[in-house]
């Protein structure tokens, strides 16, 4: 934050501005500070923006990035640093506030870009939550459909910042009211292990920039995930690989299980083999009989989904090496 003298602004209200800003609303938010010399006060519209940096490791990459924002205005929120040992890599992840109008969106993208040629960047990703559009996906699930609904709930309340732009999966009368009322298309395909449509689906999603499988069943074949070249989320259980087949939490309540799980990974050629976005756990008893088991197995999938999409949309997943992610 930046003031108009160099009087320092009374603790409380720089902790109110900061608690302010650490919302990331995707709206711009108007912050007032005192104009001390003059007795006024004055305001100024910042706006959140998110900088994400994978490079050769160097010295003063940090000194560059923070340089770059704080000679157009702008000031770091928070900062997160991962420099792996003896890898020779580093990776950033930059919060910040600024004012759009001293400094634009594509100045801004210019001035990143400048860095990114100077020390040979791998990913350089720049988002502005309230100026960029969101994130357009589609959702896919089988006949479970707590992970759907959750989903479709967490865009209407606003903690997925994403637009949904079509639903795909089987019938099922509380989700089709749900997507009528608020106007998202929806397509049934009927799907075997034999005929998948997935040309169908290509049709469908290729205007998305990722895809969500929430609780879908089918095996996304390699000729698919190339066809779409972007990224897909998916969430399962932590059941695996001790309970295949049908009905894993009723074999893992009989095994007696006294820990269970959910895991959202990026979706790659091997099965359930993608790099990890989030996992969640708990603790399970001989309290629980087999109904609060499952439910308490569905509650992990679903917040472990929306923690990960969430994750994504704000730029805090990075790809590490081949099998593995960084995230802020």
């Amino acid at each position: 934050m930046w003031w108009c003298v160099n009087e320092q602004p009374k603790t409380n209200e720089m902790n109110n501005i900061r608690r302010l800003c650490s919302a990331f609303s995707s709206k711009l938010v108007r912050f007032s500070y005192r104009n001390y010399s003059h007795n006024s006060v004055s305001s100024s519209f910042l706006t959140h923006g998110i900088h994400v940096f994978q490079c050769p490791d160097a010295i003063g990459i940090v000194a560059k990035l923070s340089d770059c924002i704080a000679s157009n205005g702008g000031n770091i929120l928070a900062a997160d640093v991962f420099v792996p040992q003896n890898k020779g890599l580093f990776y950033s992840r930059t919060d910040f506030v600024f004012d759009h109008v001293k400094w634009p969106r594509s100045q801004m993208e210019d001035d990143f870009l400048k860095i990114s040629k100077k020390i040979n960047a791998v990913r350089s990703i720049l988002r502005v939550p309230a100026l960029d559009p969101k994130y357009k996906i589609a959702v896919l699930a089988s006949n479970q459909g707590h992970c759907l609904i959750d989903s479709l709930h967490g865009w209407q309340d606003g903690r997925l910042p994403v637009d949904i732009t079509c639903v795909i999966r089987g019938p099922e009368s509380e989700v089709i009211r749900f997507l009528e009322r608020h106007g998202i298309p929806f397509h049934y395909l009927r799907t075997t292990t034999e005929n998948k449509r997935e040309e169908d689906i290509l049709k469908l999603v290729q205007n998305t920039d990722f895809l969500v499988l929430a609780r879908y069943m089918q095996i996304m074949s390699t000729d698919f995930l190339r066809s779409y070249g972007k990224d897909i989320i998916n969430i399962h259980h932590c059941l695996l690989p001790s309970f295949r087949g049908g009905n894993p939490c009723k074999q893992a309540y009989d095994a007696g299980v006294k820990l269970i799980g959910a895991t959202s990974h990026f979706v790659t050629e091997g099965v359930d083999a993608g790099p990890i976005i989030e996992q969640m756990v708990e603790r399970v008893s001989h309290r629980d009989d087999l109904q609060s088991f499952v439910q308490k197995s569905e509650n992990l999938e679903k917040q472990c989904l929306s923690m990960a999409i969430r994750s994504y949309c704000e730029l805090r997943v990075l790809p590490y090496e081949e099998k593995s992610t960084v995230v802020f």
